[in-house]
């Protein structure tokens, strides 16, 4: 998790053109700022529209990804079971993006851990409080590779019995939506419960700054970065616990057991929905092999272990 940072000398000019707007969203608090001033008597009017517009992504990628609302378009999908379903375009890309980093990770991500999260206690919905829960067969084995996709029809075929837990690409695909509705404005950040892009600069006309939440001591950062154009997500084992309290709720899909190799991983990329999924991976990867893993994609990333050491790409140091 990140806290947005900015700089003490802000000027008190820009701000007044600023917009900054927060949203419950998604089970998280979604902020956009976008950096003033504007120009021209339509501009104000546009630049509200567009962050309306950025909002309204979230609701759209919830409505089709979440699991924790039985209604959604993925546990709908959940109930067709053999036969090929047409679904929307959002979890289509969702749902092939999620694979593909599957199967870069040998399946260390794997989106078909739906089920076992629900019954770890991963099971409430974060407005109502209502719990949801799945009549599956716990004891059969599914794993990415029982899904299959058809681009030409836009179809997902579930070849088991299977729920899809999108969490590590949804919420970082909505991000991604949010941002090339602001993208004209240049200058802004969107910050989806530490999920960040961040668009240009910030109001000093700088690089924004942010910190990296500190996994053992609370209210304390172990790093800050500042970033142009670029995302940063961070996964880490403080952020969610189940009600069982039997573990944090990143599983290793090949265990089923909470991963315990690090304690986060932040990742900068392109784009929030590659370093959203890509700090699932490389937590669950552990040190060694997630470095590789953002190697061969050419992200950056920093990983911490239990023990607190840190291993940095390379390209890390440019954002300090």
């Amino acid at each position: 998790m990140h806290s947005l940072m900015q700089s003490p000398q802000r000027c008190p000019k820009r701000l007044s053109d600023d917009v900054v707007r927060t949203v419950a969203l998604m089970g998280t608090f979604v902020t956009i700022h976008v950096v003033g001033p504007e120009d021209g008597p339509r501009r104000p009017m546009q630049r509200e529209e567009a962050i309306e517009r950025a909002f309204e992504w979230f609701n759209r990628v919830e409505e089709c990804c979440t699991r924790f609302e039985a209604r959604s378009e993925v546990m709908q999908l959940a109930n067709h079971v053999g036969v090929p379903v047409r679904v929307s375009t959002i979890l289509y890309e969702a749902v092939q993006f999620a694979l593909a980093v599957a199967e870069e990770s040998e399946g260390a991500f794997d989106p078909t851990v739906g089920y076992a999260m629900e019954t770890r206690g991963f099971n409430r919905e974060h407005r109502t409080g209502k719990t949801i829960r799945t009549p599956l067969d716990s004891s059969i084995s599914v794993s990415y590779r029982d899904v299959r996709l058809d681009a030409d029809r836009r179809t997902i075929t579930l070849l088991r019995p299977l729920i899809l837990d999108l969490g590590a690409v949804a919420k970082g695909l909505a991000v991604d939506l949010a941002a090339r509705e602001l993208r004209p404005f240049k200058n802004f950040a969107i910050d989806a419960g530490g999920d960040l892009y961040l668009g240009g600069c910030n109001p000093d006309g700088q690089p924004w700054s942010i910190g990296i939440r500190h996994p053992r001591n609370n209210h304390e950062l172990i790093d800050s970065l500042r970033l142009s154009d670029r995302a940063v997500c961070t996964s880490g084992d403080y952020e969610r616990r189940s009600a069982q309290e039997s573990g944090h709720h990143i599983l290793d899909p090949r265990t089923g057991s909470s991963a315990n190799a690090v304690v986060s991983v932040t990742v900068i990329a392109p784009n929030a929905m590659l370093a959203d999924a890509l700090a699932t991976a490389a937590f669950v990867l552990g040190p060694a092999e997630g470095m590789q893993l953002f190697d061969r994609l050419a992200v950056d990333g920093l990983i911490i272990s239990p023990g607190l050491e840190r291993y940095a790409t390379r390209g890390m140091r440019e954002y300090h």
